[in-house]
């Protein structure tokens, strides 16, 4: 039971680190702007800059542009391509799975001290 757990733990921090670094993070940037745009426009009342994202093309396009601009839709997918991986190659998903794992505790660590400090 306890190794259920465990692993659990890893493939939860590796889906959330997976999907932050699709949906998120500026080095995956290029291949989300071929599905589609960020737009940002200030908000005359308070000044702040609000982003939108503006879904390129039609069809299968159109729609990995739906799916890129959803954390909670990656992140489906991001887990179903772990948990398969993990089924016919697990020693290679075992090392990929880890990896993230400790990407995604070490960016939740970071996140939480930042606040703290």
């Amino acid at each position: 039971m306890i190794q259920s757990w465990f692993l659990f733990v890893l493939f939860s921090l590796a889906v959330f680190r997976l999907t932050r670094l699709i949906v998120f993070d500026t080095i995956m940037a290029p291949l989300r702007g071929f599905f589609h745009d960020e737009v940002e426009e200030k908000d005359e009342k308070t000044g702040q800059i609000e982003t939108y994202i503006v879904v390129k093309g039609e069809g299968f396009r159109a729609w990995i542009g739906e799916l890129l601009s959803c954390y909670w839709c990656t992140g489906v997918w991001c887990t179903a391509f772990l948990l398969i991986l993990y089924a016919l190659i697990p020693t290679v998903a075992e090392w990929l799975i880890l990896l993230l794992a400790i990407a995604g505790f070490a960016g939740v660590l970071e996140t939480l001290v930042s606040k703290w400090l």
